[in-house]
């Protein structure tokens, strides 16, 4: 397969992760508009006031294949205080992200071995399964930059024999995507 074919897929991919950015965003300014506005206090006390119930519901959002995506996150981050503490929460964020996928990675490296594994894989990978074959390392890339399932693409390619230093340096790439989302978000909100 060429790389024209192989980057075209990484685009189309990232622009539905612009496109889930620009839906999240439409959806954050509506509830801030007609939610948030009339009580104001009651969602701050209760969403500002607990950041370790947060944090706790983000790592087992990233451990569960990310069950909701990280810009809600971010956004929690920004109003929580300065610059420096949004920095420190995105970076937090994109540690727990990666550490996540690499958990993964090793869970898949484990249940490669298991019999009955090898019969429920099809069926919970049948829709990757192809992808990776197809895209490779492509698909890892893909997976860390966009809305792709990270935790499950890593736990996929885990249960093949795929390295895992070149694993944990394509990995990379998902902190670069929390570095740029992260960079959209605040500047969104200093535009505001």
């Amino acid at each position: 397969m060429n790389l024209r074919v192989k980057l075209k897929f990484l685009f189309n991919n990232i622009l539905k992760g612009l496109l889930w950015m620009a839906i999240l965003a439409a959806l954050y300014l509506l509830a801030k508009e007609y939610i948030v506005a009339d009580n104001h206090d009651i969602w701050l006390e209760r969403f500002y006031s607990r950041p370790m119930l947060i944090y706790s519901i983000y790592i087992g959002s990233e451990i569960l294949f990310g069950l909701f995506p990280p810009e809600i996150f971010m956004l929690w981050a920004y109003f929580k205080g300065d610059v420096w503490h949004y920095t420190a929460n995105v970076l937090f964020f994109a540690g727990v992200s990666y550490a996540a996928g690499y958990l993964a990675f090793l869970i898949g490296r484990y249940l490669r071995k298991v019999v009955l594994f090898r019969f429920l894989g099809r069926k919970f990978f049948s829709k990757y399964w192809p992808l990776f074959r197809k895209y490779g390392s492509f698909l890892i890339i893909t997976a860390a930059l966009t809305p792709l399932p990270w935790s499950l693409i890593s736990m996929l390619v885990g249960t093949t024999e795929y390295p895992m230093k070149k694993y944990l340096n394509l990995a990379l790439f998902r902190i670069l995507r929390f570095g740029v989302y992260g960079y959209i978000i605040f500047q969104s909100h200093q535009l505001a």
